[in-house]
């Protein structure tokens, strides 16, 4: 069986080209590798997987940046791997954020690398995905326990369902009752039921106390 035949099939989604080309290049100098396409937005990776891949190829490995126009890696991950769950995913990005960290890998990702790394830690991490083995540096381990660590907290001090907090934050914005209501869409009984709820679980006596307890939270500006 030659080279060829068992390449990996890659696709590069990077919104800056020379990155691209610069992934490409190399990649077209290992035999185990066989870069199909190229894509710079999720959506747009997304769009040319429905219309048949590229020159009729799907992708087995997808290297996908984080921060690009019209849907960033995240929602591109996730989006990918819904349709085509057979896919690996692997982050590649400037960017090293515990929230982004822990966003990427719930969205599917194998593995987060920073464009810091070294060629060969980058096809390390590359095979490491094929074989659905997370492959991250330190610094990305560390970020990652952090930010889980940090929703774990958070989750345990609030105990507050989303739409509760999408409540208090428009509290914390002044809004009346009615106001709440016609933003979220819900009626206004609705509204006072989430407001009750919340003077309970955050300990509060008024709606002033809830918009401070935002604010000290650092939910709301």
């Amino acid at each position: 069986m030659n080279a060829e035949a068992t390449a990996c099939n890659v696709l590069i989604v990077d919104d800056h080209e020379m990155v691209r080309t610069g992934l490409r290049t190399y990649l077209m100098l290992d035999p185990r590798f066989s870069v199909i396409g190229e894509a710079s937005s999720g959506k747009e990776a997304l769009d040319a997987l429905a219309n048949g891949g590229y020159g009729g190829k799907m992708p087995q490995l997808v290297l996908m940046d984080l921060m690009m126009p019209d849907m960033n890696g995240v929602e591109a991950t996730r989006a990918l791997l819904e349709r085509y769950p057979g896919l690996r995913i692997v982050i590649l990005t400037s960017f090293l954020e515990d929230d982004k960290v822990v966003e990427a890998i719930e969205a599917g990702a194998v593995s987060y690398v920073l464009k810091t790394v070294s060629a060969d830690e980058l096809i390390y991490a590359m095979q490491g995905a094929m074989r659905s083995m997370p492959v991250m540096s330190g610094e990305v381990s560390q970020a990652l326990t952090r930010g889980l660590r940090r929703r774990s907290v958070q989750e345990e001090d609030e105990g507050l369902t989303e739409r509760e907090r999408e409540v208090l934050l428009l509290i914390a914005e002044g809004k009346s009752n009615k106001e709440i209501g016609d933003e979220l869409h819900i009626s206004i009984k609705t509204v006072k039921t989430h407001v009750s709820n919340l003077l309970m679980k955050c300990e509060a006596e008024d709606r002033t106390q809830l918009a401070i307890y935002a604010h000290r939270k650092g939910w709301a500006q």
